[in-house]
């Protein structure tokens, strides 16, 4: 009985970290308009987005009594 209940425990947990990826995206745009017939039929406007992350510890409590998030490093990206 045990063990099916660490089995299930351990299989949980790495459908969960399985999902939690990040996403990632690069901030250049690249366009083209080829072959277009028509003055105003092939104009590609792109602009690239950047929008700085703020990446730090973030913890989740279930009783606040020590704050877990104490001495964490942030990072600026």
């Amino acid at each position: 009985m045990l063990k099916k209940v660490v089995a299930a425990a351990a299989a949980t947990g790495g459908l969960v970290l399985a999902g939690a990826g990040m996403a990632v995206a690069d901030s250049g745009a690249q366009g083209a308009a080829v072959h277009s017939p028509g003055v105003l039929s092939g104009n590609v406007v792109q602009v690239p987005v950047h929008v700085p992350v703020n990446v730090c510890g973030n913890t989740i409590s279930v009783i606040g009594l020590l704050n877990p998030a104490f001495g964490n490093v942030c990072i600026n990206k």
